[in-house]
């Protein structure tokens, strides 16, 4: 249940934030036409009660994917807000700071302080947090035509003793599919095929099916059951898969929702991997699967993966591919007790869905979080790559960072 006192003083504190930006908005704007005038302050001020009016109604929306949209539309204009008050809260830091040492000294090191008058708002740094703010809250909107832009990213991964019967072995790794966000079946169809296309000789799942269901699947069987190989489909949950996030009638509830999930996993044809381990066999040569179940080092995510119990009988000369949903996993665990592991496959960050991305520079505010978040990373000869997501959670768009099917090559 909400708390009505924290929600009345979040709104107020909103509230007092629209007026803050609309006087700086008004000083920005006192030399253009009436019409202009007008025209800003009716926009801003539709957003501003339109995103309120989602604030206060949200619990009462039933759709989910009409929540989805009025929900990532809100949060981004607060965080447009949130943006545009930091600049200009920047800038009166500056004018107080002025007019201080005005008024307690004799400081006049500028011709433009006047501290009978006032200190001048910086017409600069106010349209700097317009512009940035601006373009924080365009480029969320653009995001939503990105949710279903499927990538290819290829990648040669070097394994220490690969038989040569693997080499040029491929395997296509996708992760985080979260169904229960999916709506577009012919745009997720477009990303099957693609994944087809590249003829894998295996496919790896890294977790997070569902948002929290598995009657979020339900819709979904015929187009996930597509994804073929010959040397099979595998797979892993992840953080979501459990059901840790919803209210449940009972704890059976909860524990039948798992089951359900696995014999989706098993309808699908999909081999699941519950700390355990297999076999991957090619020409007479092994490599070594292994799967556990999630496993995070951060400490609100659960740690239901036993390492121990899945590296249980493993052959030391055969190359090993660790599947674990979490990438924190790789140094909390996998590095200092396993170096056995030559590389691990995760998923888990979605790379934040927002960010920038080029072949010389990738950032996300995920990486706050996440010291290894999206891509290779080697420690020695162990490797980890993070897959950044088939499909979405929360906000429903990419900005930056695109869903992703990763073709891995061995060599």
């Amino acid at each position: 249940m909400r708390n009505p006192v924290f929600i009345s003083i979040l709104l107020l504190v909103l509230i007092a934030i629209d007026f803050y930006i609309y006087q700086v908005l008004k000083h920005l704007l006192q030399g253009s036409g009436a019409g202009v005038r007008t025209g800003v302050s009716l926009i801003y001020w539709t957003f501003c009660i339109v995103s309120l009016g989602s604030f206060i109604l949200f619990p009462y929306l039933s759709n989910p994917y009409f929540r989805q949209y009025i929900f990532s539309m809100s949060m981004g204009w607060m965080f447009t807000q949130l943006l545009m008050s930091l600049v200009f809260l920047i800038d009166d830091i500056r004018r107080g700071t002025f007019w201080t040492l005005g008024k307690i000294t004799s400081y006049t090191g500028a011709q433009f302080i006047n501290t009978e008058n006032g200190i001048p708002r910086s017409t600069f740094l106010s349209w700097l947090g317009v512009g940035m703010a601006s373009s924080l809250f365009f480029s969320l909107i653009y995001g939503f035509g990105n949710k279903y832009n499927y990538r290819v990213i290829k990648k040669s991964v070097a394994l220490k003793g690969l038989p040569s019967a693997f080499k040029g072995f491929k395997i296509v790794h996708i992760s985080d599919i979260h169904s229960g966000s999916l709506k577009d079946q012919a745009a997720v169809q477009k990303g099957i095929d693609l994944i087809m296309k590249q003829q894998p000789d295996l496919v790896l799942f890294t977790g997070d099916l569902v948002n929290d269901r598995a009657t979020e699947m339900h819709d979904w069987m015929h187009v996930f059951n597509q994804i073929k190989a010959p040397h099979g489909v595998f797979s892993t949950l992840g953080n979501h898969d459990y059901g840790d996030y919803v209210q449940w009638d009972s704890v059976q509830a909860k524990q039948q929702n798992l089951e359900d999930l696995k014999q989706v996993h098993a309808n699908l044809g999909w081999r699941l991997l519950m700390n355990e381990n297999v076999k991957i066999e090619k020409e007479g040569a092994y490599i070594q699967l292994v799967g556990i179940e999630n496993w995070g080092a951060k400490a609100r995510f659960p740690k239901y993966g036993k390492m121990d119990k899945a590296m249980n009988g493993l052959h030391s000369d055969d190359p090993i591919i660790l599947m674990s949903h979490d990438p924190s996993h790789w140094e909390a665990e996998v590095i200092p007790k396993y170096p056995q592991v030559q590389l691990m496959l995760a998923g888990h960050t979605h790379g934040m869905q927002f960010g920038l991305e080029n072949p010389y520079f990738k950032w996300s505010p995920v990486q706050w979080v996440y010291k290894q978040w999206a891509g290779i990373y080697k420690t020695g000869e162990q490797q980890l790559y993070v897959n950044r997501g088939f499909g979405f959670l929360g906000y429903p768009g990419r900005v930056g960072i695109l869903p992703e099917i990763t073709l891995l090559e061995l060599v």
